[in-house]
């Protein structure tokens, strides 16, 4: 497995899709930058809360199905898999390596946000201690509400060879979690809208599915994940080469 991860970093390492993980840190944060936040109210709370609307509502869906599709571009690409599979590896191997890469690039970019709320902090003057315990179970709630869509986007790409297929499929997908993250009823049962789910503070006023408790909420994107990996993990096993 070990050698299968270096394949993949190898891969990557000059490849271009490395600067998509600067987009959702670097927007988000000059959308947080840019609220203004009333002396009376908790401004770390704020400030996340309005990152969660754009980074976890919009970008961090769409930027998990990009890098999902990506890591299985090169083997559509001339016979790729064949290739890749006449090697000694399993095919457990690629795939848990495969998945492991798109969630390994998402911590990045989490962390990336994390350094940019800090910044954001720090130049408009939010009050001392950081709220550290807020900060990561936002951020880390929203990165393990990334794992069933991670895995539902790595079945897609798996299984179409077109590039661009995947990536239709999920901005499809990720534009109506706008409007069904404020159902209560529909929310929490919709991978596309489960990151900012995870991400919005719950200290922070909230409505609709963002009402629902984090212990519910997690217990339904285990079972999706799960659900998920097996359906893209028992096909890939399966699929023809």
């Amino acid at each position: 497995m070990l050698g299968v991860f270096r394949s993949e970093l190898l891969k990557l390492r000059k490849s271009p899709i490395w600067w998509l993980i600067f987009v959702s840190p670097a927007l988000s944060t000059l959308v947080a930058y840019a609220e203004f936040y009333p002396e009376d109210l908790l401004p770390w709370h704020i400030s996340l809360s309005m990152i969660a609307m754009v980074h976890g509502l919009l970008f961090l869906p769409l930027l998990t199905g990009v890098f999902a599709a990506f890591v299985c571009r090169f083997e559509h690409a001339g016979g790729g898999w064949k290739q890749l599979l006449a090697l000694p590896v399993s095919r457990s191997s690629v795939f848990l390596v495969k998945f492991a890469m798109v969630m390994g690039i998402l911590l990045v970019i989490q962390l990336l946000v994390c350094a940019g709320l800090l910044a954001v902090g720090f130049f408009k003057g939010f009050p001392m201690p950081v709220p550290w315990d807020v900060i990561t179970r936002s951020l880390l709630g929203s990165w393990i509400a990334c794992l069933p869509l991670a895995a539902l986007q790595m079945g897609v790409s798996v299984a179409w060879s077109n590039f661009a297929a995947p990536m239709a499929l999920n901005v499809i997908f990720t534009l109506p979690s706008i409007l069904i993250a404020n159902s209560e009823k529909y929310g929490p049962y919709y991978p596309w809208a489960q990151p900012a789910l995870a991400m919005l503070p719950r200290e922070a006023e909230s409505f609709g599915a963002f009402n629902v408790p984090l212990e519910s909420l997690f217990f339904v994107i285990a079972g999706s994940f799960v659900i998920f990996f097996a359906a893209g993990y028992s096909y890939f096993l399966r699929k023809p080469v």
